[in-house]
């Protein structure tokens, strides 16, 4: 739903087939499917648990002297598989599919070029030109109403065209865009005398005139350059080898900065040197002036070294945030499952009424939790070890009370008793 909300209006009726669609929303899928495990488990827990105490069952498993831990075991190894399977597809599939996706949606693109550009919003992708159409048709390559801005001499708006339709296609060598016009008129602005400045207008119509872009201000062939190296594209030791050419990276760019303002701003004075105070009382206002000149770049240079090194080091962050997100994803199936079945041993309710709400409300904050941790790993408010798994971190301990909770046999009945004698 997610995919579909936000590439529904630029693919929906555009001229393609239901097969690259169904594709499209196949590979994102691929993307969920980890977080989904977790939910599945802890919802199939709490009810499958709370079905037998429902029904006494586990009442009597346990008076048989099997004791929760043991009833609990077999399910445990089966929820160990799913983990695993989850990291296995999150670090082996996952990336593949990610790959898929995106290459598939960047093609599409690149050959229906007329995806890109919004109904009534200028469209500046484009290096000298402004474009901004009225309507698109259905097969996502004409254009209708469309206005175009001319920059490329960078002496303003001086040339306009405008034209009724028009056919957007990419030539066979993927060098150039073309835009076949129908129906229009351009307007061009010619200086005639620059010491007068007087100006004149041009006014040609065509039935036909055809204008090529140069794609080479993308600086993209294909669409393996575009996602080569993004870490959602890479498995756990991709990601590793990455992280360390990055952080190699950020220390030779730390050096030579270092470097740079010890040999540009660092002065040395040499305490032996006489110096005429009167000389130094005549020029203290240019000192003045030229030390907070000295002192305005610096900041400034510093300032934009600094911008430089923190997004180089959020990149950093968001490779790690990947590496953890794979394992933690995987373990909170265990802690999902930890939780979900001391949960239905306490509430003895089975169906899809007091357990699937209940799974709900558990999972909306563990997934409340996670989204706040990532958040602050990727702004560098927290390392990326304690975002990705703070969330894990919060619930282990909930999971151990309830499981001590079940191990004394408690139920919810039980604990409101409990409470309204403590009253």
């Amino acid at each position: 739903m997610q995919f579909l909300w936000k590439y529904i209006d630029d693919l929906i009726g555009k001229g393609l087939d239901t097969f690259q669609v169904s594709q499209l929303i196949m590979y994102s899928i691929a993307r969920f499917i980890p977080l989904a495990l977790p939910i599945a488990v802890l919802v199939s827990s709490v009810m499958v648990i709370g079905k037998l105490g429902e029904d006494y069952e586990l009442s009597a498993l346990q008076s048989s002297g099997i004791s929760f831990l043991k009833i609990i075991k077999p399910i445990f190894l089966i929820v160990i598989v799913i983990s695993s399977f989850s990291y296995i597809f999150s670090n082996y599939i996952m990336p593949i599919a990610n790959f898929k996706g995106g290459s598939l949606l960047y093609d599409i693109k690149k050959k229906k070029p007329a995806l890109n550009i919004k109904e009534g919003i200028f469209y500046n992708d484009i290096d000298g030109y402004s474009i901004k159409i009225e309507t698109k048709s259905d097969n996502g390559n004409t254009l209708n109403n469309i206005l175009i801005y001319d920059h490329t001499n960078n002496s303003g708006n001086k040339k306009v065209i405008i034209a009724e339709s028009g056919n957007m296609n990419i030539t066979n060598d993927e060098r150039y865009m073309e835009l076949n016009l129908i129906n229009g008129i351009s307007y061009i602005e010619i200086e005639e005398n620059k010491k007068n400045k007087k100006i004149q207008h041009r006014k040609i119509s065509f039935d036909k005139e055809l204008i090529r872009f140069d794609l080479a201000s993308f600086n993209i062939k294909n669409s393996e350059l575009l996602y080569k190296g993004h870490y959602d594209m890479l498995n756990n030791l991709q990601l590793l080898n990455s992280i360390d050419s990055l952080k190699n990276k950020v220390t030779i760019k730390e050096k030579l900065i270092y470097s740079r303002l010890e040999k540009n701003y660092h002065y040395k004075q040499d305490i032996n040197q006489d110096f005429n105070n009167d000389i130094i009382k005549i020029n203290k206002n240019r000192i003045y002036e030229t030390a907070i000149n000295k002192l305005r770049v610096l900041r400034s240079v510093c300032k934009s070294n600094s911008n430089d090194l923190e997004y180089k080091k959020k990149i950093i962050s968001k490779h790690k945030i990947e590496w953890h997100r794979k394992i933690s994803i995987a373990f909170s199936c265990i802690i999902m499952f930890l939780i979900g079945a001391p949960l239905g041993a306490i509430v003895r309710k089975g169906g899809f009424s007091v357990p699937l709400l209940m799974s709900i409300i558990l999972f909306v904050i563990f997934y409340v939790i996670s989204i706040i941790g990532e958040k602050s790993a990727k702004d560098l408010i927290i390392s990326p070890v304690s975002g990705m798994w703070i969330a894990n971190i919060i619930f282990f301990p909930i999971s151990i009370y309830l499981i001590m909770q079940a191990l004394r046999n408690s139920s919810f009945q039980k604990i409101k008793d409990l409470i309204k004698l403590k009253a």
